[in-house]
C-alpha cells in the first residue's frame, strides 16, 4: 500500500503541470482580457478610456507578454511563494481571496456532507430492507421530489418560509452587523443563526440522490450467498445486514469521497448566488464572466489538485474498508 501511494503521488506532479498549463490555456482562449472588458463596460456608462492607458496597465500586470511566459511567471509564483497572482475584479491579490473563500466553503460543505450520509445511509438501509412496503413507497417518493427539484428553488421557498413564519432575514451567512467583523464567539453565533438554511437547501437534493444509491445497492447484495450464509449461522438480522451487505453497499460512498474534494470547494453557484452566500461558487463565476484570469485560474486549479487528493484518499479507503481490494 505504501508503495502505491508513493507512485500516486509522484504521477500527481506531473499531472498537476499539465492540469495547470490546460487551465491556462483555457482562460486564455476568449477574446480579450479584463481590461477590454472593463473598457467596454466604461463606455456603456458613457465614459472613455484611452488606449494608451490600458496598454500601459496590461504591461504593468505582464499581460502584454507572449502566452509561455505569462504562464512560466504563474507557475512558478504559485509554487515557490504561493502567490497565484492578482484580481483585477477585486484589486487584492488571489491568494486573500481565495483562502477567505475557502474557509466558509469548507465548513458548509463539511456541515452538509455530515448530513447527508447521517440521514441517506439509514433511511437507505431501511428502505431496502423493508422494500415494497408502504414506508419504503414513501420515502421513495420524497426522494424522487428531493432529487427533481432544483436546489435554487427550494432555497427561495425556505427563504419565504423562514421570512413569513419567524420574521428573519436567512438570506447570507452573517447578519448586517457581522459580514465584515472579525472572527469571534458572537460572530460563529450569529453564523449558526443563519447556516442551517444553506444546510437543508444544500443538503436535500444529495440526501435525495444517496438514499436512491444506498437502496439500489443494498437491494443487489441482500439476495446474494454470502449474506444467506450468514443468516444461515445464526446471526441476528441486524447483524447480518451491518456486517455484510452494508460493508459493501457502501463502496460507492467511499468512491465518491473523490468528487466530494472538488464539491468542497467549487460549492453550488445558483444556489449560492440566490442564498447570498460568500463562497468560492459566485466568485468563480464573476471571475469568469470579468475574464479576470489569475483568479479564475488559481480557482480551477485549487480544484483539479483537490479532486486528484480526494481520489487518492478514496482509493485508499476503498481498501480499508473492503479486503477484497488490493493495490498489489
Amino acid at each position: 500500500m505504501l508503495k502505491y501511494i508513493i507512485q500516486r503521488i509522484l504521477i500527481s506532479i506531473p499531472l498537476i503541470l499539465i492540469i495547470s498549463a490546460l487551465v491556462f490555456i483555457i482562460i486564455k482562449l476568449p477574446p480579450g482580457d479584463f481590461f477590454d472588458q472593463y473598457r467596454i463596460k466604461l463606455e456603456q456608462q458613457g465614459e472613455r478610456v484611452d488606449q494608451q492607458t490600458l496598454d500601459q496597465l496590461r504591461a504593468d500586470y505582464g499581460l502584454d507578454q507572449p502566452g509561455p511566459i505569462q504562464y512560466f511567471k504563474w507557475i512558478t509564483g504559485i509554487v515557490l511563494r504561493g502567490d497565484f497572482g492578482y484580481s483585477f475584479e477585486y484589486n487584492r491579490p488571489v491568494t486573500d481571496l481565495i483562502w477567505e473563500r475557502l474557509f466558509l466553503t469548507i465548513i458548509i460543505n463539511l456541515f452538509v456532507i455530515g448530513i447527508i450520509w447521517v440521514v441517506a445511509i439509514p433511511i437507505g438501509v431501511f428502505s431496502s430492507t423493508h422494500k415494497y412496503s408502504l414506508l419504503d413507497y414513501a420515502l421513495n417518493f420524497i426522494a424522487f421530489i428531493g432529487t427533481g427539484m432544483p436546489g435554487f428553488v427550494l432555497a427561495l421557498v425556505v427563504m419565504w418560509l423562514a421570512y413569513y413564519y419567524t420574521g428573519a432575514d436567512v438570506g447570507g451567512l452573517f447578519s448586517r452587523d457581522y459580514v465584515t467583523a472579525l472572527w469571534s464567539l458572537d460572530r460563529v453565533i450569529d453564523l449558526l443563526k443563519h447556516i442551517w438554511v444553506v444546510v437543508i437547501v444544500l443538503a436535500v437534493g444529495g440526501t435525495a440522490s444517496l438514499i436512491r444509491t444506498m437502496r439500489a445497492n443494498m437491494l443487489d447484495e441482500l439476495p446474494k450467498p454470502y449474506v444467506a450464509t450468514a443468516r444461515a449461522k445464526g446471526l441476528r438480522e441486524r447483524d447480518v445486514v451491518r456486517k455484510y451487505p452494508l460493508r459493501v453497499a457502501l463502496n460507492p460512498f467511499i468512491s465518491g469521497v473523490g468528487t466530494v474534494f472538488p464539491n468542497l470547494l467549487s460549492g453550488s453557484q445558483v444556489t449560492a448566488i440566490v442564498l447570498n452566500l460568500p463562497i468560492t461558487g459566485p466568485m468563480l463565476l464573476q471571475a469568469l464572466l470579468a475574464q479576470d484570469m489569475f483568479l479564475a485560474g488559481g480557482f480551477i486549479l485549487i480544484l483539479s489538485v483537490a479532486g486528484i487528493i480526494g481520489t487518492l484518499i478514496s482509493d485508499i479507503l476503498l481498501a480499508i474498508a473492503d479486503p477484497r481490494i488490493r493495490y498489489d
